[in-house]
């Protein structure tokens, strides 16, 4: 639904109010809520233009890796499937290549599932290591991954990642390293447990997307803002919360996915199904990932004036991977009901995006 010219008045007194108001991070929410009782009504974003803007032609004279490179951080015993799902979703949209970094224990489960994804056993946990070891293990972690940096489009840190300390303290590094080379992120599952509890690793980054379910919006908007989750205004909660980030993108799942970087705030309502199983979210996440990173290189290899080029390119990712994610997701219920697994909407994914963006056209 698109916003009246009053909403849009509206919204622009939101956001003057928002870069005005003082007080403490969470403070600017309140303060806005005290003084204006105007609901604020996020833009239904025309996901279909976007993903057929930024979806790159498939040209013979292009080589390997020019249509993206993604790495997934994630991995560990208990959690396998969700990596994989990250890193095939990838490959299934178009990236040329998808990495896994996860730990030794779910190196050879991942390889197992497709000979596909590039698969390294360079992650560690607590129990593998002693405590005299721990400061040598986490450098020779980040060197790893390091090593392989300057390659990547974006990474998704966080799917099957687990929540074992040592391992957290080696990602943090890692977060830490991709920031300073300019390496844009997906945040997801694990990942967000991390940052919601050291969000120093992403506050102010432009290129991070945190991609929150229920659950870990929740625990967000409480660390953050220091109240409630607000149903009745979610979306000037949504731009005060990633304002209150420092500008980092945040695609909030739901019924409608709601997406803000702190300045604006755009709605993904299309029906997607009513399957909730697990793994959608692991699909979502590689999906970003890849849409961003061809976002990032349409907007900076046009001069056109059209609406995508005045965009964030992480938002503008956001709103593609989760319209796309969404229709293969609506493909696979067709097909499947109440059978429709994981597994199922990723054989979509092919399907869906020819559907808008023709491989021909």
């Amino acid at each position: 639904m698109l916003v009246s010219s009053s909403s849009s008045a509206v919204l622009r007194r939101q956001l003057f109010l928002i870069r005005c108001l003082g007080g403490g991070v969470g403070q600017s929410y309140k303060k806005i809520r005290r003084v204006n009782c105007s609901s604020m009504v996020a833009m239904e974003a025309d996901a279909e233009h976007v993903i057929r803007k930024i979806t790159p032609l498939l040209d013979p004279t292009r080589h390997k890796g020019q249509a993206g490179k993604v790495a997934v951080i994630g991995g560990c015993r208990e959690y396998t499937g969700a990596p994989y799902f990250a890193a095939i979703s990838a490959l299934k949209i178009g990236a040329d290549l998808s990495h896994v970094f996860c730990t030794k224990d779910a190196a050879a489960v991942i390889k197992s599932y497709s000979p596909e994804l590039i698969v390294h056993p360079v992650l560690e946990e607590s129990y593998n290591i002693r405590d005299d070891e721990k400061e040598s293990v986490s450098a020779k972690v980040l060197a790893e991954v390091v090593k392989w940096m300057e390659r990547f489009d974006c990474l998704v840190v966080g799917p099957g990642l687990g929540r074992d300390p040592f391992l957290l303290d080696c990602v943090s590094n890692i977060l830490r390293h991709a920031r300073q080379s300019n390496v844009p992120m997906v945040i997801d599952g694990d990942g967000l447990f991390l940052v919601t509890n050291n969000l120093d690793l992403v506050s102010g980054y432009s290129l991070a997307v945190l991609t929150p379910n229920v659950n870990e919006y929740k625990r967000l908007i409480e660390k953050v803002l220091n109240c409630e989750v607000d149903n009745d205004d979610a979306s000037l909660q949504l731009l005060s919360l990633a304002r209150s980030i420092g500008g980092v993108t945040i695609l909030r799942k739901g019924k409608s996915d709601l997406i803000s970087d702190g300045e604006i705030v755009k709605s993904v309502s299309m029906f997607g199904s009513p399957r909730r199983c697990g793994g959608q979210g692991d699909i979502l996440s590689g999906s970003v990932a890849v849409f961003s990173s061809w976002a990032r290189q349409h907007v900076s290899s046009t001069k056109e004036s059209a609406d995508c080029n005045s965009q964030n390119p992480m938002v503008l990712g956001s709103v593609a991977g989760s319209a796309l994610v969404r229709n293969a997701a609506s493909l696979a219920f067709a097909n499947n009901k109440r059978a429709t697994l994981t597994t199922d909407i990723i054989e979509c994914l092919g399907a869906s995006l020819e559907s808008i963006s023709p491989a021909e056209s």
